[in-house]
C-alpha cells in the first residue's frame, strides 16, 4: 500500500518505530547523546481530576480542613482548595509538599504542576446551590457592581489573575454571615 507522503516519511517513520521500541530517541543538538523515551504503554493513564477526587476523598476521610491544608501551599485556603481541585497549578516546591501529603505518586505531582482549564464547569448555568448564588448575585447586581467600580475607576476590568479572594465569618445575632471579598487589580482599557 502506498503511503501519500512518499518513501522517506516512510523510512522516517518506521525508524521512529525502531527508535521508540528502543526507547531511545536521537538527540538532534547534541547527536552523540541519547535521548531516554517512554513509550505509549508505559504512559500513565492517570488525569488530573483522578488526582484531585483523590486528595478530596483522602481530605475528607482525614477530616483536613482547607485552611490546614493551606500550609502545603503557602496560599490561602480559597487559593489552596481552587489548586487541589484543579483549578490553579502549583509550583514544584507546593506540588511535593502536596504530593507527601497524600502519598502521590511522581506522576501525579506532575499532573499538578500542569496548566489547568480553569472555569470549565460541565454546566452553562451552575446547579450547585451555593455556587448558583453567585451566579445569581451577577445577573441581579452584575451591572450595578460595574457602574459603581468603573465610576470609581473608569473604564477597564478587575483582574482575575492579580487577585485574592477571602471567606470569612461574620457573626450577627440573627445568624452568622458569610462575608467575602474580592480584591482584584484594576486594569483599564487602553485606545489604540
Amino acid at each position: 500500500m502506498e503511503v501519500p507522503f512518499g518513501e522517506s516519511f516512510q523510512n522516517s517513520i518506521q525508524e521512529f518505530w525502531i527508535d521508540s521500541q528502543n526507547a531511545v530517541s536521537v538527540n538532534p543538538v547534541f547527536p552523540e547523546k541519547e535521548i531516554a523515551m517512554t513509550t505509549a504503554t508505559e504512559i500513565p493513564t492517570t488525569t488530573l481530576a483522578d488526582v484531585t477526587a483523590k486528595i478530596c476523598a483522602a481530605k475528607v476521610a482525614n477530616d483536613w480542613t482547607w485552611d490546614e491544608l493551606s500550609s502545603l501551599t503557602g496560599q490561602n485556603p480559597v487559593w489552596t482548595a481552587a489548586a487541589l481541585t484543579g483549578q490553579c497549578a502549583l509550583s514544584s516546591a507546593q506540588a511535593v509538599a502536596v504530593g507527601d501529603k497524600f502519598g502521590l505518586d511522581e506522576f501525579e505531582v506532575k499532573l499538578l504542576q500542569r496548566y489547568p482549564y480553569r472555569g470549565c464547569m460541565t454546566d452553562t448555568v451552575p446547579t450547585d446551590p451555593f455556587v448558583y448564588r453567585f451566579f445569581e448575585i451577577m445577573q441581579v447586581y452584575g451591572m450595578a457592581m460595574k457602574e459603581v467600580a468603573q465610576e470609581e475607576f473608569g473604564d477597564g476590568i478587575m483582574s482575575a489573575i492579580d487577585f485574592s479572594i477571602d471567606v470569612d465569618r461574620e457573626p450577627d445575632p440573627n445568624g452568622d454571615r458569610v462575608k467575602i471579598t474580592y480584591s482584584g487589580k484594576f486594569l483599564p482599557y487602553k485606545q489604540f
